[in-house]
């Protein structure tokens, strides 16, 4: 198992400096088929793992983050759940050993199709085998393996996290106590796949993707802004572009000769957070992940039932969280999942429906409702 951080000689892979990295000494078989023969895994950690080895807890990501949720020696720059994870924050480091996997087939480190092909060197691209977020659980499973750890405190997902985190669940019964799931759903609704449908078209139709085969540093810039910029509607609320932008102007808009670019505060904030998007995600890792969340439902795992997957799940709690402004996950999609897991898994289940106007992105920024009830969550497991 490799510890040190390595500098990437290309764009991506770009693991974040505190990372940390394991590569399979066997071949990894993908769900829905095909073998990486030297898989990596990336991951950082927080906290000690104690004597006994059970006070770890599993963290999956949303679709676009690296392994860097918060600040370390390792790295101290402020990661994406900083306000979670730490000291004395909901998911106390001075309790628990807290580990996040970059999923496979992200851009960050992990094995996907950035990541060089062990026969060439040359990154994968397309030949990455299709991805299932059962292959992204299951590297959390092979990661946990060789950590010498039998049994998790608990996991938690937020988004794709969470489907990844029901996968862990679902392919590991009995290793987990409890499990935590954020602004998730069990399966991506018709709607929610349409969003992704539309947003894959937007990469797929840009001439720069070239059927994959794109330099790494140049490639379908265009494709993934407008990618992003629909993204960005389904994760926040209506009500929170109300709030945040109105209809207010630019303070360049009326020095600007191009009749259709952007005059309003709503479209620069949508062209500025794209354009960071585009710059630092790839676009076939966006592809592969993108359609890994449509492709998900625990249903499979027996026989078009989901009551009788999530029987197999063996926790002792679960919380389930959504948010009443989310329009990719709707509320109701968390309540329902709630509602199966609870008989299904004879476990303490909680749902709580939180009224946040961030949307499907709340979770990364409102702390004053999102903290205190992981908090309460993470106290209860003694």
């Amino acid at each position: 198992m490799q510890t040190a951080a390595r500098l990437p000689s290309a764009p991506f892979p770009a693991a974040p400096r505190g990372s940390r990295f394991l590569r399979l000494g066997h071949p990894f078989r993908l769900y829905r088929g095909g073998c990486l023969d030297e898989a990596e895994i990336v991951y950082e950690t927080w906290g000690e793992l104690n004597a006994a080895r059970d006070n770890a807890v599993l963290l999956f990501t949303g679709l676009s983050p690296s392994a860097h949720a918060a600040s370390s020696s390792r790295d101290p720059s402020p990661g994406w759940w900083e306000y979670m994870i730490g000291p004395g924050r909901p998911i106390d480091t001075r309790r628990f050993h807290v580990i996040c996997i970059n999923s496979l087939g992200s851009c960050f480190g992990s094995s996907g199709p950035a990541s060089p092909h062990p026969r060439d060197g040359e990154p994968y691209r397309l030949r990455f085998p299709r991805l299932a977020l059962e292959d992204v659980a299951r590297a959390g499973i092979e990661l946990i393996d060789a950590l010498g750890i039998e049994r998790l405190a608990a996991v938690v997902g937020p988004s794709m996290g969470g489907m990844s985190g029901l996968a862990f669940a679902l392919q590991a019964p009995g290793r987990i106590r409890a499990l935590a799931l954020l602004c998730s759903t069990a399966a991506a609704s018709p709607h929610a796949i349409a969003m992704h449908a539309l947003q894959r078209e937007m990469v797929l139709n840009d001439p720069a993707w070239a059927r994959g085969d794109y330099p790494l540093d140049a490639g379908p810039v265009d494709g993934m802004r407008l990618a992003r910029k629909l993204g960005l509607s389904c994760y926040r609320s209506p009500g929170e572009w109300v709030e945040r932008f109105g209809r207010r102007r630019t303070a360049s808009a009326s020095d600007s000769d191009d009749a259709f670019g952007a005059e309003f505060e709503v479209e620069a904030y949508l062209e500025h957070n794209a354009a960071k998007f585009a710059a630092g995600f790839d676009a076939n890792c966006f592809l592969y992940l993108s359609r890994a969340m449509d492709d998900f439902d625990p249903a499979e795992h027996a026989g078009g039932d989901h009551g009788a997957a999530f029987s197999r799940l063996q926790l002792e709690r679960a919380l389930v969280v959504g948010v009443s402004s989310d329009t990719l996950f709707p509320v109701a999609e968390q309540r329902d999942l709630a509602e199966a897991l609870e008989p299904a898994c004879e476990a303490d289940v909680r749902f709580v429906e939180l009224g946040s106007i961030q949307g499907h992105d709340a979770f990364l920024i409102d702390e004053a409702r999102f903290a205190p009830v992981m908090r309460d969550f993470f106290a209860a497991l003694a």
